[in-house]
């Protein structure tokens, strides 16, 4: 058995519970204060009545942290990864529809996902072996991950998610951000609040709190590991929490709040929160110039915008960056970015894109190309006439690429081959 000691305001009854004060206060949840002790066993995993425990203390917990109060109890369930696999696996999507089609297209133009691969299930591997838990809004509930035979909690995983759960109650969650870029900014908000937290409860933990202690994390397994698009996704995790912390600075908990009201824009905003919320990404435009059986995919939008995090995440995944730190997001070849737009194509069972982006000067645009030709050659890429590029066919990549800038603007083409270039995009 483990005993944690805590300084509890007022005596328990019996069972732990107690009356609930006149008013509700931050820091009270379910008969318990921010700083009272729990007693829980974990050699068996934890029970209803012991669940229930540590998720009560720990709503008091991340609302005293968050300076918002829970409006409601948030169910909490403890699965085990074997459980959580098959979740997935029931609820996946066909790798062959026309959204997945499309969407390989997208992950590829970034050098992530290749053609010996595809996007839907390379997600649910990565996914598969790295979620801890998640909050579902639609459900309004909790599910935890455990890696454990018995069911046990991570405190830190449990404080992020209540953060969740608070926020959803609070600002509501659940929208749908139509492109990549979008869904990585109004994450960095998100989970950026979340891990800004679960960061200062562990503060807490070090120092002036009792907390439970952490159960081993063991290797969550799954097959291959992608690491390029495991750097894209967690982008929100990582620089989130800086992004937060400024508005924080900027405003108190209030600025943080009102930033649900109008979500950052992109994730350069995140990355650079001097940026937010006035330097906005400029409208791409992309006009079809297909011939030749080429046409855009039948999805809606039609085009996507990977964003400054994936654009970085490519030359990071590529082996560009020399020994910059993975999670950093913050590179002079990604820094820069003021928009871009990735349309797709199909003809009769062959693939291609156009990727045109714009920069904050001519100059960021040519540190761009230059950083990008290089990822080209690091490929094994031969240079042609009209800068076309075409990486052999042993290359999960292998294609012809066309890239061109003018000032700050770069398009990039790509097809089968040289000779399908014009069709997919002609130049003028």
């Amino acid at each position: 058995m483990l005993v944690l000691a805590g300084c509890s305001v007022g005596a328990p009854l019996e069972g732990g519970e107690r009356e609930d004060p006149a008013e509700d206060r931050l820091g009270w949840e379910d008969g318990y204060w921010y700083n009272d002790s729990v007693d829980v066993t974990f050699d068996d995993g934890l029970n209803e009545s012991e669940r229930r425990r540590v998720v009560a203390r720990t709503m008091a917990r991340v609302e005293q942290l968050r300076g918002l109060e829970f409006e409601s109890r948030v169910p909490v369930e403890v699965i085990s990864r074997q459980e959580y696999r098959q979740q997935r696996s029931d609820g996946a999507s066909d790798p062959g529809s026309e959204f997945n089609r499309w969407n390989d297209q997208v992950w590829e133009a970034i050098f992530i996902v290749g053609e010996d691969e595809n996007v839907s299930e390379t997600l649910d591997s990565v996914f598969s072996s790295s979620v801890q838990g998640y909050y579902s809004p639609s459900k309004d509930e909790i599910v935890l991950v455990s890696n454990s035979e018995t069911p046990t909690i991570d405190r830190t995983t449990l404080s992020h998610e209540l953060v969740h759960a608070l926020q959803d109650q609070h600002f509501g969650l659940g929208t749908n951000p139509e492109t990549q870029d979008a869904q990585l900014a109004e994450d960095g908000l998100v989970e950026g609040d979340a891990n800004f937290v679960e960061e200062a409860y562990e503060r807490r933990c070090r120092s002036e709190w009792s907390c439970l202690e952490r159960p081993e994390r063991g290797g969550g397994g799954g097959g291959p590991f992608n690491r390029g698009l495991f750097t894209t996704i967690f982008a929100p995790y990582a620089a989130g929490p800086g992004f937060v912390g400024d508005l924080k600075e900027r405003g108190g908990w209030e600025a943080v709040n009102e930033a649900y009201d109008r979500y950052p824009a992109s994730t350069e905003q995140v990355i650079h929160p001097d940026r937010y919320p006035d330097d906005r990404p400029v409208r791409i435009t992309l006009n079809d110039r297909s011939a030749a059986g080429w046409e855009r995919f039948d999805v809606d939008p039609a085009y996507d915008t990977v964003g400054e995090a994936s654009i970085y995440a490519m030359f990071w995944a590529n082996d560009q960056l020399g020994d910059h730190p993975q999670y950093d997001y913050d590179h002079p070849f990604s820094t820069g970015w003021d928009g871009d737009r990735v349309v797709p194509y199909e003809n009769d069972g062959e693939y291609g894109y156009v990727w045109r982006s714009e920069w904050d000067s001519p100059g960021e645009a040519r540190e761009f190309v230059a950083a990008y030709r290089d990822l080209l050659r690091s490929r094994d890429a031969k240079a042609r006439d009209g800068g076309v590029f075409v990486i052999p066919e042993s290359d999960p990549y292998a294609d012809a690429f066309r890239v061109s800038r003018s000032g700050a603007t770069v398009t990039i083409v790509n097809a089968p081959t040289a000779r399908e270039l014009d069709d997919v995009h002609e130049p003028r």
